[in-house]
């Protein structure tokens, strides 16, 4: 094994281990994220004891936390304190462009350039202000990633995708509306946890690959990082199978998909026929 591949093998388990650590460190899993994509620095950069920027997006981040005033505060002043830092003094917010860019869902590249999609800009918030001391928690709401401060019955909400904006209920609402045309459910608002929080930023990236086909291999990084997770979707390992034979991989992925039919075969059997069937066709392409 090559020395950069005992790296990322390294990388990976260290991935695995946090994930299933008692309190999941969001910013580190968020980092290692950011490592699978390859270094922040310029190729031309000599060597570094850092070279994925996990180190200095750590000291970033508690650089960032010093600067908020010190002293117990309110839920209200604690998103307004947020506000003025992050959306107005260090100018973090995003726009529609940053949707097209793999750098808006890895948390070093968002650290430099200060512009990212609302789920990276709120690990942004949530981990400086968890590291000042405040109640602070990310908000998965469907199509739009917020933070929520002090008691979630409170539900004071900012939108650091707009530069730390507060939240009212009904632009909660409308949020919601516009993104599934239902309604907003209260569960909707509960603090979503680090790992949740993490497979949702890997399925941005898989949905930006997916528009992409000559970045299989950035989707084969997220779909391999999320398979890591100790709760995942069981569909991601068929998904897995098929990028395999994407790749031209067909022995692996057909090995898969015959291994991910034995798990359906009890529930439902149709199924896990039609995937056999496949993963014979993706044999016969060796042919």
């Amino acid at each position: 094994m090559s020395a950069q591949d005992s790296g990322a093998a390294e990388r990976r388990r260290q991935f695995a281990d946090e994930a299933r650590a008692e309190r999941p460190d969001l910013a580190l899993l968020c980092l290692l994220v950011g490592a699978e994509a390859g270094s922040p620095t310029a190729a031309d950069s000599p060597p570094s004891a850092d070279p994925y920027g996990i180190d200095a997006a750590q000291i970033e981040l508690d650089r960032l936390a010093g600067l908020l005033p010190y002293g117990a505060r309110g839920a209200a002043a604690w998103a307004s304190a947020l506000g003025e830092l992050l959306g107005e003094q260090c100018g973090f917010a995003g726009s529609s462009a940053d949707y097209q860019r793999l750098e808006s869902s890895l948390l070093q590249q968002v650290l430099l350039r200060r512009r990212g999609l609302p789920i990276l800009l709120s690990v942004v918030w949530t981990e400086v202000a968890r590291r000042a001391g405040a109640p602070v928690y990310g908000v998965a709401l469907p199509g739009h990633f917020v933070v929520g401060f002090g008691d979630p019955a409170e539900r004071v909400l900012a939108d650091p995708f707009a530069g730390g904006a507060p939240l009212s209920g009904e632009d909660a609402e409308l949020m919601v509306a516009g993104a599934t045309g239902a309604p907003l459910e209260a569960s909707m608002l509960a603090p979503a946890g680090p790992l949740e929080t993490v497979l949702r930023i890997l399925n941005n990236i898989r949905a930006w690959a997916a528009t992409r086909p000559e970045r299989t291999d950035v989707a084969l990084w997220a779909l391999e990082l999320s398979l890591l997770l100790p709760s995942h979707p069981a569909r991601l390992r068929y998904e897995r199978a098929q990028l395999l034979v994407q790749r031209g991989d067909f022995l692996r992925g057909a090995a898969e998909m015959e291994e991910y039919a034995q798990v359906v075969d009890a529930i439902e059997p149709t199924a896990a026929q039609a995937i056999r069937e496949r993963a014979r066709a993706a044999r016969a392409l060796l042919n």
